[in-house]
C-alpha cells in the first residue's frame, strides 16, 4: 500500500470550537484523498487538539497510521501517546541546534507530506513561515493545504 501522509501544523494557541472543522477535515482526508499516515507535534493547542482527533478517527479506520513528531528525540524522550503508533524524528535533524529543532521538523515534514492541515490565523510567527512555504510548494503540486 502506498503511503500517503497529512502533517498538522496551527498556532499555538487554537480555540477548540475548531474540533468539530478538524474532525471533518480528518474524516475528508482519509476517506476522499487516501491519507494512511497522520504527523502531529505535541507543543501547542492545535496539537492537543489534533491527537484526540485522529485517534477517535483511527477506531473508524484502524488502517491509519499515527505519529508523534519528535524534533528532541536524541536529547529527550517523549512518550508515545495511546492511541498512536509510535513518534517520528526526521532525519538529518542530528546537526540542527535545540532552537531550531521545531521548525527544521516543521519543514521537514512539510516536505515529506503530501498534505498538509493547519490552523494558522496570525500574520507572522514560524507557523506562518511554515505554512507559506507550504503554500509555494502546494503551487508546485508538491502538496495540498487545508485551511481550517
Amino acid at each position: 500500500m502506498d503511503r500517503k501522509t497529512c502533517f498538522f501544523i496551527g498556532n499555538r494557541y487554537t480555540p477548540g470550537r475548531i474540533e468539530e472543522v478538524l474532525t471533518e477535515a480528518v474524516e475528508k482526508h482519509i476517506v476522499e484523498y487516501g491519507v494512511n499516515t497522520f504527523v502531529v507535534g505535541h507543543y501547542g493547542d492545535f496539537d492537543s487538539l489534533v491527537k484526540p482527533v485522529l485517534i477517535e478517527a483511527k477506531k473508524c479506520h484502524p488502517e491509519i497510521l499515527l505519529y508523534l513528531l519528535a524534533p528532541y528525540a536524541l536529547i529527550q524522550q517523549i512518550e508515545t501517546p495511546i492511541g498512536f503508533d509510535g513518534t517520528f524524528y526526521p532525519e538529518g535533524m542530528e546537526t540542527v541546534p535545540k532552537p531550531l529543532a521545531i521548525v527544521q521538523a516543521n519543514r521537514k515534514m512539510v516536505e515529506r507530506s503530501e498534505y498538509l492541515i493547519t490552523y494558522c490565523h496570525k500574520s507572522y510567527g514560524n507557523t506562518r513561515k511554515i505554512v507559506e512555504y507550504a503554500q509555494r510548494r502546494e503551487k508546485k503540486g508538491l502538496i495540498k493545504v487545508t485551511f481550517l
